[in-house]
């Protein structure tokens, strides 16, 4: 008798075969988060690039008032501190990591002033805001062709099992091409649903401070639920060469097909890179043991970007079959006198 063959993912995927997955490709090919820890380092290390100048004066014109109560000149007090710290801490390199596809990185949230060294990095500061401007977009470009490459070789390793550098720079000018166009496709959608809603907001705002704040709280919830099926939006992009749209197409409807599944994914990541990442941040930016949550920082990061990796191909295959079920005419009986 002939056994016949096991057909692979007949069933719906799971979260811990894609975790375990995901973390056994990095480990077996650790080399891969070095990436992450060189940005790192470059951000902690390399020169700052700083607007200071004209942080300080938007701040200046922002809370500039004729006349001013006891309550505002609290405000004002507390709102001159937080630009402070921005104008002191901002380095225009954190542009580097971009969204939505990008390097993850520690000292992104941290913006260091300070290393171990007795040498401090040097800073640059731009006085004009157009250079400014300039100057981040051209960073972020930056960030999105690095991360795409950072991408390319974790989707090969965790779902191909190999990291051809001739196969991926080969498509590296394609993709990068396209994660640009998916970014100003998110761009698009977040102005476009953030326009009315500030304006919604800024109304109610003014009516009461309570309305406001449960204003605020059903806009950030209205923001995740609109993006959430985008989450999966690159991974198509880099597994099999889709477009945007077909990417932005097959993510949705994975999304769709796979809810509870997918939201208990993405649930669990942002659960254990933002839990973990106050163990990473914990040494002070003058400790050399800042070193160690760097590198811990970028094995899991990487470690669940491959499992979001797994997952996605897991689910992609098991959609086509369930869809190819669902199309496939049923089989007409002929019975026999």
């Amino acid at each position: 008798m002939k056994t016949p063959e096991a057909q692979p993912y007949q069933n719906p995927p799971g979260l811990i075969a894609s975790l375990m997955a995901g973390f056994d490709a990095v480990t077996r090919n650790i080399t891969l988060i070095l990436i992450p820890v060189i940005l790192d380092l470059f951000l902690w290390w390399g020169p700052h690039l700083k607007i200071s100048t004209l942080i300080q004066f938007l701040a200046n014109q922002m809370l500039s008032f004729p006349q001013q109560s006891p309550e505002a000149t609290q405000y004002i007090q507390t709102s001159r501190e937080i630009w402070q710290y921005i104008s002191d801490h901002l380095n225009l390199m954190i542009a580097l990591r971009s969204y939505p596809v990008g390097v993850p990185s520690l000292m992104v949230s941290r913006l260091p002033l300070q290393t171990p060294g007795i040498t401090q990095p040097a800073s640059w500061e731009i006085m004009n805001f157009w250079v400014g401007a300039g100057a981040w977009l051209g960073l972020t470009l930056c960030g999105l062709i690095i991360g795409t490459f950072y991408f390319l070789i974790v989707a090969h390793v965790s779902v191909k099992g190999n990291s051809k550098l001739s196969s991926i720079i080969k498509i590296w000018l394609g993709t990068s091409f396209q994660v640009v166009l998916l970014s100003l496709l998110w761009l698009i959608l977040l102005v476009a649903v953030s326009i009315p809603a500030g304006c919604i907001f800024s109304i109610l705002a003014l009516g009461s401070p309570a309305i406001a704040r449960i204003a605020l709280f059903l806009y950030g919830g209205g923001i995740i639920w609109f993006l959430f099926p985008l989450l999966f939006s690159p991974h198509g992009m880099f597994l099999n060469g889709n477009t945007v749209f077909e990417s932005v197409r097959k993510a949705v409807r994975i999304t769709r097909m796979t809810l509870p599944t997918t939201s208990f994914l993405f649930l669990s990541i942002l659960l254990l890179s933002q839990g973990l990442d106050i163990l990473w941040g914990s040494p002070n930016e003058t400790s050399w043991f800042s070193f160690l949550g760097i590198a811990g920082h970028a094995f899991i990061t990487t470690g669940l970007l491959a499992t979001s990796f797994v997952y996605y191909n897991h689910a992609d295959q098991w959609t086509q079959k369930v869809m190819a079920r669902q199309i496939q005419p049923p089989a007409v009986q002929i019975n026999r006198v």
